[in-house]
């Protein structure tokens, strides 16, 4: 991926990105020993909490299940009582005085029940026979519609077996108390009575208990008013609850497949224990539920400063490697920019230095051998260059050009007066060609002058070759105004002609081009000729692959028929650098191309006198 790549160039070019990556190795041990023991313990704070708590659930659930089991145990005693029963004997609908009077002594009974039991609220029996309701909190109430109800039908189904109801809101009351069929505040157990007698009846036995003492049993486990503990009977009912009505989630929405699960609430923005109780004996079950963080209240403190440590940790490794890379790796790097400023050839370098321990030395030594180069350069270098240069003008004048031109002029003007076209034709081309040639001053010409040039010298040939060969230019638009050294074609075009077109007796073609392509100047000069055979080709690339000034110029005395390549080679390498570059192509009897390609950024400007 590219960020991976960049990533990996800079840790490779940079000394600070891998110090600082040096560091955060070090520190990641520290990092990961803190993690993992802020995980593990809260692993263990959930475990030893789960059990204590689990613990204490188990033992609240055994109170409730020893409540109910009692208050199912006075049901069956009191449903089972003869003389209870037996004051229940009465199938009018029409109450007698006799049944008004047991009706008095059933509720003086309940009444007495219901007194010595704390954990009954009210006892009520239902009379099917006369419709009436008779409590030990509220005395007689006649409720025909009873029958009618869901409770009341169910009890009949069950015929005998316990039936546990969870009242609910109801409109109805009598005189501010609530019909103890729908108290909110408490639990119904109802069966019927005479569970002895084949023909038991209608008569329904109702055991009132307030949720307000099952409550009581669980409300020890609850460590907090955020906490809420749920108790729910064998079929998942809700029985009683801490939570409100606000607060209260839905228990089929919880995980409850394990005794301690960790999960986020509906209602809630934040995870919650949820530790799950069930009773062997009855099937109820006992949920708290207890926020993460009252859980971790005491140990968050630790695990925050835990973070700090690390975060400052980072910091300071970050700082350090900032600081060692500013005291030793920042000097080496102005050290090594100007390495790269020497090699640039930029020998008005200088680094500023305003240490005195080893690296100072280091950067005192490269300034003084910066100023030692340049000393050289100058007073060494350019003066040998200066000698030479002035050797090789006191050649250039030992040949007069006004001579020559003056000569082939009265060559010219003798072939004329002779009537020989061809030789004076031929004389003026040359003259023209030379006159270009040893233009003063000038080093370099645009392609259009250059390919004027050119013309002159290929129509001596095509006098020479009795017109056997043609020659054709083409420059794209944007590479006509483009600059070239002087001379740069010539040795290729002659090549083209004396080895490619010499023995072809007619249809000759020469093409010169000139192109841009991307940013490189393309210059092309290409025949039908021959072609060059391939053990010469070979021969030819090996002497242009290659490098060294002294290794090409002692292979070009050694293989004069190449000269005027390897001296094409060399210029452009001279005046162009290292990334001009010329290859020869051929295919013997097809034809030659030689191909020149120079940096464009060469080629913008003119060159004047000698130097490149």
């Amino acid at each position: 991926m590219k960020w991976l790549r960049e990533l990996q160039d800079k840790f490779s070019s940079s000394i600070q990105v891998r110090l600082t990556c040096y560091f955060i190795v070090i520190l990641l041990p520290l990092i990961f020993f803190s993690l993992y023991a802020n995980i593990r313990s809260q692993h263990i704070l959930e475990q030893e909490l789960g059990e204590r708590t689990m613990s204490a659930m188990s033992s609240a659930l055994e109170y409730v299940d020893l409540t109910m089991n009692g208050q199912k145990n006075l049901s069956t005693l009191l449903s089972t009582d003869r003389s209870l029963t037996s004051l229940l004997k009465h199938n009018e609908q029409q109450l007698s005085p006799e049944a008004l009077i047991d009706f008095m002594q059933v509720m003086l009974q309940i009444t007495n029940i219901a007194a010595v039991n704390p954990s009954l609220s009210e006892v009520t029996i239902y009379h099917g026979s006369s419709k009436r309701m008779l409590s030990s909190r509220i005395g007689a109430l006649y409720k025909p519609q009873a029958v009618t109800e869901q409770w009341y039908k169910d009890v009949m189904r069950l015929n005998g077996a316990y039936n546990l109801y969870l009242p609910e809101r109801h409109e109805e009351s009598l005189m501010g108390w609530a019909d103890p069929v729908y108290n909110e505040d408490q639990i119904v157990l109802m069966q019927l009575m005479d569970l002895y007698s084949r023909d038991r009846g209608s008569n329904v036995l109702m055991l009132s208990i307030p949720k307000s003492l099952l409550l009581g049993y669980l409300m020890s486990l609850v460590p907090s008013e955020t906490s809420h503990v749920y108790l729910l009977d064998e079929n998942g009912r809700l029985i009683v609850t801490n939570a409100s009505e606000e607060q209260r989630v839905d228990i089929a929405n919880i995980e409850t497949t394990h005794q301690v699960t960790v999960q986020e609430m509906p209602n809630s923005s934040e995870n919650n224990m949820v530790l799950r109780v069930e009773s062997p004996v009855s099937g109820w079950s006992l949920l708290l539920m207890q926020p993460e963080s009252e859980i971790y209240k005491k140990s968050r403190p630790l695990q925050i400063f835990s973070y700090w440590i690390i975060l400052i940790s980072c910091l300071l490794a970050v700082w350090i490697s900032w600081l060692i890379y500013s005291g030793i790796a920042s000097p080496i790097s102005s050290l090594v920019y100007g390495m790269k400023q020497l090699r640039m050839g930029n020998f008005d370098a200088r680094l500023v230095n305003n240490r005195q321990d080893e690296l100072g030395y280091l950067t005192d030594a490269f300034n003084q051998t910066v100023e030692q180069q340049r000393h050289l350069i100058r007073d060494i270098y350019e003066q040998q260059l200066r000698l030479t240069k002035t050797e090789l003008k006191f050649l250039q004048s030992q040949i007069n050009p006004h001579f020559l031109y003056n000569t082939l002029d009265s060559i010219y003007w003798s072939a004329k007066n002779y009537d020989a076209e061809e030789i004076s034709d031929m004389v003026l081309n040359l003259s023209r060609f030379f006159r270009l040639s040893l233009s003063k001053g000038r080093e370099s010409f645009t392609i259009e002058e250059t390919f004027s040039h050119l013309q002159y010298y290929i129509r001596v040939q095509q006098l020479r070759f009795v017109d056997q060969f043609t020659a054709s230019f083409h420059s794209t638009a944007d590479s006509s105004s483009l600059y070239v050294l002087k001379l740069i074609l010539q040795p290729l075009v002659e090549n083209a002609i004396l080895h490619g077109l010499e023995k072809k007796k007619r249809d000759g073609e020469l093409r010169i081009s000139a192109e841009l392509q991307d940013d490189r100047l393309v210059l092309l000069v290409s025949d039908n000729g021959k072609g060059i055979a391939e053990e010469r080709m070979q021969r030819i690339g090996a002497m242009l692959t290659r490098k060294g000034g002294s290794d090409t110029y002692e292979a070009s005395e050694r293989n004069a028929e190449f000269f005027g390549l390897l001296n094409v080679k060399e210029r452009i390498k001279l005046y162009y650098g290292d990334s001009a570059e010329f290859s020869i192509e051929s295919e013997e009897g097809r034809g030659t191309t030689a191909r020149v390609e120079l940096p464009i950024e060469r080629c913008m400007n003119q060159w004047e006198g000698e130097e490149p």
